[in-house]
């Protein structure tokens, strides 16, 4: 089993290129935000704590988010591994996440960390909301937020990972196809 950690600062791509990574590697996409959106619209208790957390800019407590990483990790079958998209986010997830899969004698594979300039993060956000109509990206404030917390807590995972041997930068910046190939060219190697 495979475990690939996608990394990068809000609007990098990460949502635009897990699709692709997916389906070439068969893959269960394991996006936090989109297990937190899912709870957000069904209104559950998790949910309406974590819209509040959201729409302020800040991360969910780290408990709620490790829960559900693994229970889709004990639950899903039928694939070669998982794509990590919004977790770990800090040292201590990544670090509990060391610990989930350790208990199945697992480890992270790989972390694939697309990036780009600040600048280009505010154009994309700008434009995913408008795209998609994210609320949480329509903010000017909010979106310095969650920039703000991105290098502050989620840029030393790059050490982090590095450490170890399974950091792997790919460019963010250039066409949808031109980041997928560096993608893919990366992964095809882990």
């Amino acid at each position: 089993m495979k475990y690939f950690v996608l990394f990068g600062p809000p609007g990098a791509g990460k949502g635009t290129q897990a699709g692709a990574m997916v389906e070439r590697y068969n893959l269960c996409h394991l996006s936090t935000g989109e297990l937190l959106r899912a709870e957000i619209a069904a209104a559950t208790p998790l949910g309406l704590q974590a819209k509040s957390l959201i729409e302020a800019g800040n991360l969910v407590p780290d408990s709620v988010v490790e829960g559900m990483i693994e229970a889709k990790f004990r639950d899903t079958k039928g694939v070669d591994g998982f794509l990590l998209d919004g977790f770990p986010r800090t040292i201590a997830q990544a670090q509990a996440l060391d610990g989930m899969l350790k208990k199945s004698a697992q480890a992270v594979t790989g972390c694939v960390s697309i990036m780009i300039p600040d600048a280009l993060i505010h154009e994309r956000i700008a434009h995913r909301a408008n795209i998609e109509g994210r609320a949480d990206d329509a903010k000017p404030e909010v979106v310095e937020n969650r920039i703000a917390t991105y290098h502050a807590k989620t840029e030393p995972l790059i050490e982090y990972y590095r450490q170890v041997g399974k950091y792997f930068e790919i460019d963010g910046t250039g066409t949808i196809e031109k980041v997928r190939e560096r993608i893919f060219a990366t992964m095809d190697k882990l």
